[in-house]
């Protein structure tokens, strides 16, 4: 490969790396064809890119990134190296990755977690998988925020609306009581 084809690789790749706040770094190593294309198709299916480069080329493209991926780069780019991109849910690449092992039977952890990038934050080895699987999206926190602002409204609305009645029907009483 040419330095001018390098450049253009690594230039593609640190554009996707910006369009795309949300990635995950894995190991598919060991994987017959059959399970390569099991697993892109997975990613397909859910939304998820998959990309595989080599290591040099994505320590470049991170460098070139404004946040701090030093530790990304010393710790998860060894070996085989494939890239799970999401541009609008941090945890489900997370939940690609463990809904594809759990496919396989479970029998393995491949393809491995070596590490992410979520929002600048970076994120290394296989225990952080699960934690990451779980973290809400921008969408489903937003949801409880607006359904947490809109619950003292509607508990006051339904309060004034249920007294109304209350003192509809005491009013009625008294009048009911001076006519008598």
């Amino acid at each position: 490969m040419t330095r001018d084809e390098k450049k253009v690789i690594i230039d593609s790749l640190t554009e996707k790396l910006k369009e795309n706040p949300f990635f995950y770094i894995t190991d598919a190593s060991g994987f017959t064809v059959a399970e390569v294309n099991a697993f892109r198709r997975t990613c397909f299916e859910k939304g998820v890119e998959y990309k595989v480069y080599k290591n040099t080329l994505i320590a470049k493209a991170l460098e070139n990134l404004d946040a701090d991926y030093s530790k990304l780069v010393e710790g998860a780019l060894k070996g085989f190296s494939g890239i799970l991109f999401s541009k609008e849910t941090s945890n489900l690449p997370a939940k690609v990755l463990l809904d594809f092992r759990k496919k396989q039977g479970g029998k393995d952890n491949r393809p491995l977690f070596k590490g992410a990038g979520i929002d600048s934050d970076v994120f290394l080895g296989e225990d952080n998988l699960k934690v990451l699987s779980s973290l809400k999206s921008k969408g489903e926190l937003l949801g409880e925020l607006i359904g947490l602002l809109q619950s003292p409204a509607k508990n006051l609305v339904s309060a004034l609306q249920s007294g109304q009645n209350n003192l509809t029907g005491v009013l009625k009483t008294l009048g009911d009581r001076n006519e008598n």
